[in-house]
Protein backbone atom coordinates (compact mmCIF):
# COMPACT_ATOMS: atom_id res chain seq x y z
CA UNK A 1 0.00 0.00 0.00
CA UNK A 2 1.77 3.23 -0.84
CA UNK A 3 0.75 6.25 0.61
CA UNK A 4 2.43 9.61 1.97
CA UNK A 5 4.00 8.12 5.79
CA UNK A 6 5.08 11.17 6.28
CA UNK A 7 2.51 12.88 6.34
CA UNK A 8 0.16 10.20 7.60
CA UNK A 9 2.62 10.73 11.11
CA UNK A 10 2.01 14.78 10.83
CA UNK A 11 -2.24 13.74 10.52
CA UNK A 12 -1.46 11.75 13.57
CA UNK A 13 0.34 14.51 15.54
CA UNK A 14 -2.85 17.47 14.93
CA UNK A 15 -5.12 14.31 15.60
CA UNK A 16 -3.66 13.05 18.79
CA UNK A 17 -5.64 15.25 21.71
CA UNK A 18 -8.69 13.50 20.31
CA UNK A 19 -9.59 9.84 21.62
CA UNK A 20 -12.22 8.84 18.64
CA UNK A 21 -9.33 8.51 16.17
CA UNK A 22 -8.70 4.93 14.13
CA UNK A 23 -7.03 4.45 11.13
CA UNK A 24 -8.32 2.24 8.21
CA UNK A 25 -6.47 1.02 5.10
CA UNK A 26 -9.05 1.85 2.52
CA UNK A 27 -9.12 3.27 -1.10
CA UNK A 28 -5.57 1.85 -1.81
CA UNK A 29 -4.36 4.27 0.98
CA UNK A 30 -4.75 5.39 4.66
CA UNK A 31 -8.17 6.71 6.36
CA UNK A 32 -8.62 8.44 9.48
CA UNK A 33 -12.01 8.15 10.85
CA UNK A 34 -13.45 10.76 13.73
CA UNK A 35 -16.19 9.14 16.06
CA UNK A 36 -16.61 6.68 13.71
CA UNK A 37 -16.91 8.76 10.23
CA UNK A 38 -14.67 9.43 7.92
CA UNK A 39 -12.59 12.70 7.97
CA UNK A 40 -9.98 12.24 5.79
CA UNK A 41 -7.43 10.06 4.15
CA UNK A 42 -3.90 9.36 2.17
CA UNK A 43 -3.21 7.51 -0.90
CA UNK A 44 -0.43 7.45 -3.10
CA UNK A 45 -0.33 11.41 -4.06
CA UNK A 46 -2.98 12.71 -2.33
CA UNK A 47 -4.76 14.18 0.93
CA UNK A 48 -8.38 13.69 0.87
CA UNK A 49 -10.83 15.92 3.22
CA UNK A 50 -14.58 14.90 4.14
CA UNK A 51 -15.87 18.65 4.48
CA UNK A 52 -19.74 17.75 3.30
CA UNK A 53 -21.89 19.52 1.03
CA UNK A 54 -22.66 22.29 2.87
CA UNK A 55 -18.40 23.29 2.93
CA UNK A 56 -17.32 22.36 -0.45
CA UNK A 57 -18.03 25.22 -2.50
CA UNK A 58 -15.55 26.99 0.16
CA UNK A 59 -13.08 24.76 0.39
CA UNK A 60 -12.83 24.42 -3.32
CA UNK A 61 -12.69 28.42 -3.04
CA UNK A 62 -9.31 27.67 -1.07
CA UNK A 63 -6.16 27.61 -2.80
CA UNK A 64 -4.76 23.95 -3.30
CA UNK A 65 -7.94 22.61 -3.56
CA UNK A 66 -9.64 19.94 -6.15
CA UNK A 67 -12.73 17.96 -6.55
CA UNK A 68 -12.26 14.51 -5.11
CA UNK A 69 -12.59 12.11 -8.69
CA UNK A 70 -10.64 9.26 -8.09
CA UNK A 71 -13.87 7.20 -9.73
CA UNK A 72 -14.07 9.30 -12.86
CA UNK A 73 -17.30 12.03 -11.53
CA UNK A 74 -16.59 13.72 -8.53
CA UNK A 75 -17.71 13.55 -4.87
CA UNK A 76 -19.46 16.00 -4.04
CA UNK A 77 -18.71 16.88 -0.23
CA UNK A 78 -15.11 15.90 -0.66
CA UNK A 79 -11.91 17.19 -2.22
CA UNK A 80 -8.33 16.80 -2.57
CA UNK A 81 -5.42 19.08 -1.20
CA UNK A 82 -2.49 19.43 -3.20
CA UNK A 83 0.82 19.20 -1.21
CA UNK A 84 1.74 22.48 -1.58
CA UNK A 85 -1.14 23.06 0.68
CA UNK A 86 -0.24 21.59 3.68
CA UNK A 87 3.32 22.68 4.08
CA UNK A 88 3.12 24.00 7.33
CA UNK A 89 1.72 22.36 10.96
CA UNK A 90 -0.77 25.62 10.59
CA UNK A 91 -2.22 24.41 6.77
CA UNK A 92 -2.96 21.32 8.00
CA UNK A 93 -4.63 21.94 10.96
CA UNK A 94 -7.06 24.56 8.89
CA UNK A 95 -7.77 21.93 6.44
CA UNK A 96 -8.35 19.22 9.33
CA UNK A 97 -10.70 21.86 11.02
CA UNK A 98 -13.03 21.84 8.01
CA UNK A 99 -13.20 17.97 8.17
CA UNK A 100 -13.29 18.10 12.02
CA UNK A 101 -16.51 20.36 11.77
CA UNK A 102 -18.53 18.41 9.23
CA UNK A 103 -17.54 14.88 11.14
CA UNK A 104 -18.67 15.89 14.38
CA UNK A 105 -21.67 17.24 13.01
CA UNK A 106 -23.09 13.78 12.07
CA UNK A 107 -24.79 11.81 14.56
CA UNK A 108 -22.93 9.60 16.39
CA UNK A 109 -21.76 6.06 15.22
CA UNK A 110 -23.03 3.23 17.93
CA UNK A 111 -21.07 0.14 18.09
CA UNK A 112 -22.48 -2.67 15.29
CA UNK A 113 -24.24 -5.26 16.89
CA UNK A 114 -22.32 -9.20 16.04
CA UNK A 115 -23.54 -10.42 13.03
CA UNK A 116 -25.59 -13.59 13.09
CA UNK A 117 -26.54 -16.38 11.32
CA UNK A 118 -29.64 -18.07 10.63
CA UNK A 119 -30.70 -21.72 11.47
CA UNK A 120 -29.22 -23.64 8.17
CA UNK A 121 -31.72 -24.99 5.81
Amino acid sequence: MAFDEILASRVREVLSARNDVTEKKMFGGLCFMVGGHMCCGIDAGNFMLRVGPEAYDAALARAHARPMDFTGRPLKGFVYVAPAGLKTKRDLTRWLGMGLDFVESLPAKGAKPPKTRGPRK
